[in-house]
């Protein structure tokens, strides 16, 4: 797992790609907000979260299935990180950022995230 990166994952690159390509400026990975945000719009006040569907165990997803080795490992693993997510996004919204979640899956279909992304920015 210590080779698993953290950030500047690939559905990370595509969503930033995307932000960027609308004119929207952003900070990465600020440490001083609740669950170190991927992508930071410091004046809109809105923070993108880019979840990959097996760490964050995207329900419904096929990149979100539980090994079949080590079981109840992996299953306390993703519920304490569902915990940490919604934390996080609690104290977000808390501190008045607006959250918006990508799930590593919706970044396969651009056209439907840049749709969703654009509907999130404006």
């Amino acid at each position: 797992m210590s080779k698993v990166k953290g950030r500047d994952t690939a559905p990370e690159m595509i969503v930033r790609s995307i932000v960027h390509r609308m004119g929207c400026r952003f900070s990465l990975h600020r440490k001083e907000l609740p669950g170190t945000p991927d992508i930071v719009l410091r004046r809109l006040r809105k923070i993108i979260l880019v979840h990959g569907c097996f760490w964050h165990a995207h329900k419904g997803c096929k990149g979100s299935d539980v090994p079949k080795t080590n079981t109840k490992f992996w299953l306390d693993k993703f519920e304490r990180n569902r915990i940490r997510d919604l934390k996080a996004r609690k104290e977000l919204k808390k501190l008045g950022w607006q959250v918006l979640v990508v799930w590593e899956c919706e970044t396969k279909k651009i056209p439907r995230l840049t749709s969703k992304l654009k509907k999130f920015l404006h």
